[in-house]
């Protein structure tokens, strides 16, 4: 128990889960800041601020400049000013021999110590590698006599050092500050880690996650503390700023490491870890009753809501964050299209939406009709365009170049061409941004046109398989009739049979396999990386095989110049996806 006399009583911890914005340092601080005062009202003695909480997650190539680095340190001694009464922990890059990805322990008005992390991702969205050099090891600090480990998101994700090594050095409080990009599921998966990290090293865990949209990513936040058994004893809701104070007992995992001594044999062996700072306990918080244990507990959002919640969270932050003032999309009568206009909706208020109907020769009545029904369901801004004489315009200016060749998918690409220079139009005029409405499934296979339906400023659902867009525009549906009695996306749009209706008769299954077939093959082929024959033995058609993969080889090029879209799935295009557009290796 060091050289203390009395054992240490209740830590009361902030977590501080905010949205950081990639650049905006001047900004950044302010919320930190925010956030400090904010802890020190609820009268917490430590305050944790998520990862790079002062530059935004990632910022990239901002990290090669002097500058850049420069004013973010000088915003951090601005911060460390403000912290007077309180401990606080915050995320930065820090400038030292090389740059590094790092947190700075405040106290006393002043930077009193700077830990590195240990492991740095460099697989999936990561590309930490390129900019961070790696830090030494674990860390300790001592505050009132409670060694607190310090980790930075990575380091706590690898089993062992660092976080072992802290435990091993007397560490009863592990602190962990991220920036945990979002897929489907990914809360959960997170959540069972931090159990069993605290299990393993018989601590409190604290876990402060970043939260918001950053370009194709969407962090959910989701920040916890835990006891040293691996009991949630304080959770934070995902998709939203929040303040999340907790009161744990740091005395709980060293009374708890009398009856369970698994961590006195390899704590002999474990590399030491330096404590970089003794600093005195904040005064502790009154009444008495604030010393009570634990604290709120948010429910966690799990499937569809989990998915729809990101989406929104993911646009909302695009638009704002990028200045718009306003979306725009093609609203066809289809399924992808409603969804987008409702999640838009949803994100920025029916006045932040716009919609285009624009039917041509080969447009059903029905579908426009229920285009039209969408749009008053929702409440937004609707323009009608025909687009049949612009068609026209277009064959007369192509008929001598085209003469003696039939009509094919020429012509059926032109009216996706049209309709994406008419919302261009609209968003040049009015500074709107275009959403493009195209789903994952139809990206893996190149099932869209080029300046056409893949026109635009933000693909929303480009992460989403067709499959999920039926679920997801069911959830909206029945999270709708909950609330007001009545169904928001018509129920033919879910129910038709999916079609670009762009020659008579159409239909998506007259070019592709079903979706309930499509969809898992790609999960195999795209998200897994499986082959052709691991494919066939998970009981796939080969004939299906060969056509999917086949497509989904050829529209590289395609998905090269898609709009940046919302990452949902383990393995979304591009952040994750990298694979060569000249390239002979198929399968």
């Amino acid at each position: 128990m060091s050289a203390m006399t009395t054992p240490p009583g209740p830590l009361r911890l902030a977590l501080c889960q905010m949205n950081a914005t990639v650049g905006d340092i001047a900004g950044n601080e302010r919320k930190i800041r925010d956030g400090i005062a904010a802890a020190r009202g609820q009268q917490a003695q430590l305050v944790l601020f998520p990862e790079l909480a002062l530059t935004g997650y990632p910022p990239e190539d901002l990290l090669l400049k002097e500058h850049f680095l420069r004013d973010t340190r000088e915003a951090l001694d601005r911060i460390a000013e403000e912290t007077t009464g309180i401990v606080a922990i915050v995320g930065f890059p820090e400038r030292d021999d090389d740059v590094y990805n790092a947190l700075a322990v405040l106290a006393d008005g002043a930077i009193q110590a700077v830990y590195r992390k240990v492991y740095l991702p460099n697989y999936g969205v990561f590309d930490e590698q390129r900019y961070f050099a790696e830090g030494d090891g674990g860390a300790l600090i001592e505050v009132g006599g409670i060694k607190i480990g310090l980790t930075i998101c990575e380091d706590i994700w690898e089993p062992g050092p660092p976080a072992s090594d802290e435990a091993y050095a007397g560490a009863s409080v592990i602190v962990n500050i991220s920036a945990s990009p979002y897929h489907a599921g990914k809360g959960a998966e997170r959540e069972r880690m931090l159990i069993q990290r605290a299990r393993d090293t018989m601590c409190v865990v604290a876990f402060c996650g970043l939260v918001g949209g950053q370009d194709e990513l969407v962090f959910d936040g989701h920040s916890l503390v835990l006891d040293h058994r691996g009991e949630v004893v304080a959770r934070a809701g995902q998709f939203t700023e929040e303040l999340l104070v907790a009161t744990v007992d740091p005395l709980a995992p060293r009374t708890y490491r009398l009856r369970d001594a698994r961590l006195r044999a390899a704590g002999r062996a474990a590399k030491p870890v330096p404590t970089i700072a003794r600093l005195e306990l904040p005064p502790a918080p009154e009444p008495e009753e604030q010393l009570r244990t634990g604290g709120p507990i948010a429910p966690m959002l799990e499937g569809d809501a989990e998915v729809y919640a990101a989406l929104v969270a993911g646009l909302r932050d695009y638009v704002g964050k990028n200045g718009f003032r306003r979306v725009v999309l093609g609203l066809s009568g289809g399924v992808d299209s409603a969804l987008v206009a409702a999640i838009a909706a949803d994100a920025l208020g029916p006045g932040g939406v716009a919609v285009a109907v624009m039917p041509s020769p080969y447009s059903s009545s029905e579908t426009q009709a229920d285009a039209r029904q969408l749009a008053a369901n929702l409440g937004v801004e609707l323009f009608e365009f025909d687009i049949r004489p612009a068609m026209e315009a277009y064959e007369t200016t192509l008929a001598g170049a085209f003469d003696g060749h039939a009509p094919d998918l020429t012509e059926e690409n032109l009216q996706a061409r049209i309709r994406g220079n008419l919302l261009m139009g609209l968003s040049n005029k009015f500074g709107w941004l275009v959403l493009a409405t195209g789903n994952k499934s139809e990206m893996s296979v190149g099932y869209s046109t080029l300046y056409g339906d893949l026109a635009g400023g933000f693909a929303l659902i480009k992460d989403c398989p067709k499959t999920r867009v039926y679920a997801l525009t069911r959830y909206r549906n029945e999270l709708e009739v909950e609330t007001t009695g009545r169904e928001l996306i018509p129920v033919a749009i879910i129910d038709r049979p999916p079609s670009a209706e762009l020659r008579p008769d159409q239909k998506d299954e007259d070019s592709l396999p079903p979706y309930a077939v499509l969809d898992p093959i790609l999960d195999g082929y795209v998200e897994q990386d499986l082959g052709r024959a691991q494919l066939i033995q998970r009981g796939f058609r080969p004939e299906d095989v060969e056509h999917v993969i086949r497509l989904v080889d050829r529209a590289e090029y395609k998905r090269r110049q898609a709009p940046p879209g919302i990452k949902i799935t383990g393995r979304a295009f591009g952040r994750d996806r990298r694979v060569p557009i000249t390239n002979r290796y198929s399968g």
